[in-house]
């Protein structure tokens, strides 16, 4: 029998996060990318908006290389698998990997916000919104 974990990350910080409907009685970690805060050189204000919708979530709240804290969060409560929600991110791919490594990863599969097939920069919210309010506001969800 499967004992879980759910690792939250920022690609679906959200109470409709799939893994923490689908697992809502599970311990749920969120990590601070060190190496991500850095290279993206996150704002003050950015950097409290999550920490302010981290406020309203179930997690544990970590800071870290996110694998490690993830897999050793996953130790401590004697799980054997970490649930988290899908993400186009290739480095959240990567740490998925390496959980993958040591042990079992489920990850699940989230609703679109819009159906959008072409290419939106998601490094800035600005960017991605220029795109996006064409469809949820052009036409009907």
């Amino acid at each position: 029998m499967n004992k879980s974990i759910i690792w939250v990350h920022g690609d679906c910080l959200s109470p409709y996060n799939p893994a923490l409907k689908a697992y809502a009685n599970a311990p749920a970690i969120w990590v601070w990318d060190d190496a991500l805060i850095a290279e993206w050189q996150l704002s003050l204000k950015r950097l409290t908006f999550i920490y302010e919708c981290l406020l309203e979530l179930p997690v544990i709240i970590r800071r870290g290389d996110v694998a490690t804290e993830v897999m050793a969060f996953a130790q401590e409560h004697n799980a054997n698998l970490v649930v988290t929600a899908e993400s186009p991110s290739p480095r959240l791919d990567a740490i998925c990997d390496e959980i993958e490594n040591s042990m079992s990863l489920e990850v699940l599969a989230i609703e679109p916000f819009l159906n959008y097939d072409g290419y939106i920069d998601l490094k800035r919210f600005s960017r991605y919104w220029k795109v996006a309010e064409k469809y949820v506001f052009g036409k009907k969800l």
